[in-house]
């Protein structure tokens, strides 16, 4: 679970690899120092700053941005380095604010290697401070842990060197100052995505795609990072520039391009990098778009306002001019759309036939010729994004594994497309067969014995979507049916949490009774939530919360209306689980703009029999095993 920190609380750090996130609301230049275990850094080789972002085990941004991204690995930094603090800056020399009091709460997250949120924090109560300690990265008795800091300096980023024990504060704070300037008013902001200009009554409206404004314009808000922080490209691209050896032709793109420590890790980030870019170009886009019937509105109006141009064919002539000009704007953003789409389509192109059977589709080449793995996967797709602007291209949805969230497979008639279904039996029936899907995915990319799965079908109403792992006979257990084999079941899982948690604690991890199976669970539970009485839904609460932890996950298959009678009871359950849905729908928001993405669910194609397959070598698999 994510911590919650304020000021002067500490927690501990599960990983040393972060990626630490920052959102200020304003352009800020982030940095980072390097101390020793009373806190002082010796020198300016042990700062992290635009001027010079890299430092063993630490990278900075290079410029001054309202959002940041740091790169910490606390295993790289010197062994003298006992404290990482994470500070934040207003740049000078501009018009925008000079103190953190006037400006909204910078907010900081720290995430892992794999995305997964460890803290978060909002450095509020902050006034006539112009820069801060926001963090601290700690080293005590051989372990990390983090520090909610909030220390503010009224004297700026000079007193807060000083305060490090850096000679000549002064200096090095205006060398640092010196290697960054705020980046030029974005041409969208968060939620919005309207042009920041339209919102100044007095100054003339400017095209996104033209010339930047002059450095003196008023400042409104940084420019926003897009990029995936392990991608070669840290900004927007340019038009691709052709090597003379290719003809004219941009240079073909390779799959694997991203870094990482295995070829698995960079397709990894590789998917997630055209993630964020489709992302990025999709906001420019639409930005340019809003801004160009902005403009057009604006003209318009003004227009109206002279009586002298609201007869006659003066008037027609102006509508008419303003609405080329608006086409002029939206075609080029178009034609800037239609280039990054052209690249991420040529990158999806090599990108998707190289993908491993965890992140592949059920139609791909990599599942031919398929072995039961030696080694569990990193990542699993559970299916497909798309934007509206974006078709044809689609993205994979990857997420890490083990799942820190349980699933919800939506198999209620008000969240589908109107027409999907011709009666909700059919659609619960194609809820069920999303879940197999995922779940015969999830068994044939482990080792065998190294996941199982476990079924709760109350009234039998799943069987026959169930028949690809019964008939395997893959499932660790017949699919329970009945109060009783709900009860059972919960049981049995509630006691493996337990004692796992127990062993875990008490460094007896080795010990566990032999009836207790180590091997990582799921629970796939039908028609949720029939079959349960109170006592059933706390137990089923409780492997929520606590099953991830201890390698016991959920897939519950559901219709929240369904659920209506037990008022808010089950509210905090729902929060807790990733919605699927087994047709395509509009429901996945990007944690960056919160475009509105388009699910589409990991099925097997109609008369395939790779699934059967697949399952056959894993139950023949499993004989071996056991």
């Amino acid at each position: 679970m994510t911590a919650e920190l304020v000021r002067g609380q500490n927690h501990p750090l599960p990983q040393v690899r972060l990626e630490i996130r920052i959102s200020a609301g304003v352009p800020v230049l982030a940095g980072a120092t390097l101390g020793d275990e009373n806190g002082t850094v010796h020198g300016p080789q042990r700062v992290a700053h635009p001027g010079a972002p890299t430092l063993p085990g630490v990278e900075v941004p290079r410029q001054a941005a309202a959002e940041h991204r740091l790169a910490v690995d606390l295993s790289a930094v010197p062994e003298a380095v006992h404290r990482v603090g994470v500070f934040l800056a207003l740049p000078t020399g501009t018009t925008g604010p000079l103190r953190f009091g006037a400006v909204p709460a910078p907010h900081i997250t720290v995430h892992g290697p794999d995305g997964t949120e460890i803290a978060r924090y909002t450095v509020s109560g902050l006034d006539t401070e112009a820069a801060l300690i926001a963090l601290e990265l700690y080293r005590r008795q051989g372990t990390w842990k983090i520090r909610a800091m909030g220390q503010g300096y009224a004297g700026g980023l000079p007193a807060l060197l000083a305060d490090q024990g850096l000679p000549e504060a002064d200096t090095l704070a205006a060398a640092i100052h010196g290697t960054t300037n705020p980046g030029p008013t974005a041409a969208y902001d968060h939620g919005t995505h309207r042009a920041n200009d339209t919102h100044r009554a007095n100054d003339a409206v400017r095209n996104p795609y033209d010339t930047p404004a002059p450095a003196e314009e008023p400042t409104l808000g940084g420019p926003i990072d897009y990029s995936h922080p392990r991608r070669p490209r840290h900004t927007a691209p340019p038009p691709p520039v052709a090597s003379p050896a290719s003809g004219g032709q941009p240079a073909p793109p390779v799959a694997g391009d991203a870094v990482g420590w295995s070829m698995e890790e960079r397709l990894y980030n590789q998917v997630w990098g055209m993630f964020e870019d489709l992302t990025r170009t999709t906001a420019a886009y639409r930005s340019a778009v809003d801004f160009a019937d902005t403009r057009l509105e604006r003209e318009l109006d003004q227009a109206l306002a002279d009586p002298r141009a609201r007869l006659g064919d003066g008037n027609a002539a102006v509508r008419e001019a303003a609405q080329t000009r608006r086409d002029q704007l939206a075609g080029q953003a178009r034609a800037a759309l239609d280039r990054d789409l052209a690249q991420l389509t040529a990158e999806s192109e090599v990108v998707e036939p190289a993908l491993p059977p965890a992140y592949a589709r059920w139609d791909s080449p990599a599942w031919h010729g398929y072995r039961v793995p030696t080694e569990p996967p990193m990542a699993l797709r559970l299916g497909d994004l798309h934007l509206p602007e974006s078709l044809p291209l689609r993205i994979p949805l990857l997420v890490r594994l083990p799942l820190e969230h349980g699933l919800w497979i939506d198999s209620g008639a008000t969240a589908m497309p109107e027409g999907s279904f011709a009666d909700s039996a059919a659609l619960r029936q194609a809820a069920m067969e999303t879940a197999v899907a995922l779940a015969a995915r999830l068994l044939a990319v482990h080792p065998a014995g190294e996941f199982a799965v476990r079924v709760i079908d109350p009234a039998g109403a799943g069987t026959r979507a169930l028949w690809p792992l019964t008939g395997a006979g893959v499932l660790a257990a017949p699919p329970a049916t009945g109060a009783a084999g709900v009860t059972e079941v919960l049981e049995r899982l509630t006691r493996r949490v337990d004692l796992v948690q127990m062993a875990v604690r008490g460094g007896a991890a080795g010990s566990l009774p032999d009836d207790v199976d180590t091997a990582r669970q799921l629970l796939i539970v039908n028609d949720f939530p029939h079959g349960f009485d109170d006592r059933a839904i706390t137990r089923l609460r409780y492997l929520a919360d606590e099953g991830p932890a201890v390698g016991v996950h959920l897939l519950l298959v559901a219709d929240r209306a369904d659920a209506a009678a037990y008022g808010p009871l089950l509210d905090p359950l729902w929060r807790s689980l990733m919605r699927l849905t087994p047709v395509p729908a509009e429901h996945f928001a990007d944690p960056w703009v919160g475009h509105v993405w388009t699910y589409e669910p990991a099925l097997v194609p109609v008369g395939s029999r790779i699934v059967e397959q697949a399952l056959g070598e894993v139950a023949a698999a499993l004989i071996k095993h056991k």
